[in-house]
């Protein structure tokens, strides 16, 4: 079995995905810490915790840790998202040590220089500017906040403006020494890699961090829905149509998958043959989900011109509305297939088998076999979809609109339009 796992003294996870037949292993650290965790006067230090990690241990300078990487031809980031946070290297098979060492450091030793967090500071400033000058970008945190307004999923992972700079180094030190700590941690690798040497280095890299972190419970998820427009003068409205889907281990989380494949998942989806293809009121349109440890959301994007939005809810509305009484095997069987090609095609990256490793371990406490994953997807069947599609498009809507949205349906009609 290539799959190995231990758990260290401390309460650290490592687990490894061996692939003999390649020369590169993917590694790194991810924690069950994210924006979810944070207090409103805080919003976005977890992301700016995620940037300081990367600016100066007591070993290394900010750009040493880029040198020392970069010298063995290696690859190191990391990202933050509302319930994780991930720091990973790419690197030949040979420089494993060194990349554990890296990370072991970045993430024990930071000194949260002050001139260094004050320049950070202005950066991720410039990163909050980009996205909210990036429609198709900003206008899905628009839709988390309606989705979850007053709480922090609905909160921006990068932060506010006036939060981010009003936030001290001395504040980020101390949210991750609270909220950093082994029993959140799961040290995740895929490619040429023994494990039992790996689990060596790691036990004496990682010795520092504590058992448990002392953070409180964190606030569970609340979906409320709704309507938001914000009038902007761009060539194109920016549109996503939304419901409550369902949280990681929910048992229809395969049904929502498979049901958002056959209406988006693609060139022969509904959505893109009825929308694009047929009417061509849209260059770009999908649907997506997204899941949580206690929620999840549905929900369908959409980019489209000033006067074509009046003809565009309409028609998504109807094919939500019609949806079970036209569903046909043959899309069920290509949306099972999509998905499964997806899944398959994915073991041959080593970054995606080692994050898919991590994301498994820290939400179900296990890896999950890929045979398990096909035979849930298999498993599906057309009464499911009918079962989930019918309680999901009459469930409240949130509707969340950015551009010019004057001829925007509004939002009591497009709930009665779903519902009729």
């Amino acid at each position: 079995m290539s799959i190995q796992s231990t758990t260290l003294e401390n309460g650290l996870r490592v687990i490894s995905d061996t692939i003999p037949t390649v020369e590169t292993v993917s590694l790194g650290v991810w924690l069950n810490v994210g924006t979810r965790h944070e207090t409103k006067t805080v919003n976005g230090v977890s992301h700016v915790l995620e940037h300081m990690a990367f600016k100066g241990t007591e070993q290394r300078t900010a750009a040493q840790i880029a040198e020392e990487i970069e010298s063995v031809g290696g690859y190191l980031n990391a990202y933050t998202a509302r319930e994780t946070t991930a720091y990973y290297a790419r690197v030949l098979k040979q420089d494993v040590p060194l990349a554990t060492e890296i990370l072991a450091d970045i993430l024990q030793n930071s000194i949260f220089d002050e001139d260094e967090f004050k320049r950070e500071q202005a950066v991720i400033l410039q990163e909050i500017g980009q996205a909210n000058d990036t429609p198709d970008d900003i206008i899905f945190d628009y839709f988390q906040e309606t989705c979850y307004p007053n709480q922090p999923m609905g909160w921006p992972v990068l932060g506010q403006d006036a939060i981010v700079q009003s936030l001290t180094a001395q504040t980020v030190k101390q949210y991750m020494h609270t909220h950093y700590a082994a029993d959140k941690m799961v040290f995740a690798a895929a490619g040429h890699v023994d494990h039992q040497e790996l689990v060596k280095r790691v036990s004496k890299h990682f010795c520092a961090f504590p058992s448990f972190s002392s953070e409180q419970k964190k606030v569970s998820a609340d979906y409320q829905g709704g309507d938001f427009r914000q009038h902007k003068d761009l060539e194109q409205v920016h549109l996503i149509l939304g419901f409550e889907g369902v949280p990681y281990k929910h048992p229809d989380f395969y049904v929502l998958s498979v049901l958002s494949m056959i209406l988006g998942g693609g060139m022969s989806s509904r959505l893109f043959q009825e929308v694009r293809e047929k009417r061509g009121l849209v260059y770009t349109i999908y649907a997506s989900t997204a899941s949580y440890t206690d929620s999840g959301l549905f929900h369908i994007y959409a980019g489209t011109g000033r006067d074509e939005v009046k003809e565009l809810v309409p028609v998504m509305c109807e094919q939500l509305r019609t949806f079970n009484q036209t569903l046909t095997l043959p899309e069920l069987d290509r949306a099972k297939a999509q998905l499964k090609a997806s899944l398959l095609m994915g073991l041959e990256s080593t970054s995606n088998r080692c994050e898919r490793l991590a994301h498994q371990v820290l939400i179900y406490g296990q890896p999950v076999s890929t045979e398990q994953i096909v035979q849930s997807i298999d498993a599906v069947q057309t009464e499911d979809i009918k079962r989930v599609a019918s309680s999901l498009f009459r469930s409240r809507p949130t509707l969340t609109t950015l551009g010019p949205v004057q001829q925007v349906m509004p939002f009591d009609q497009v709930c009665e339009q779903l519902t009729c």
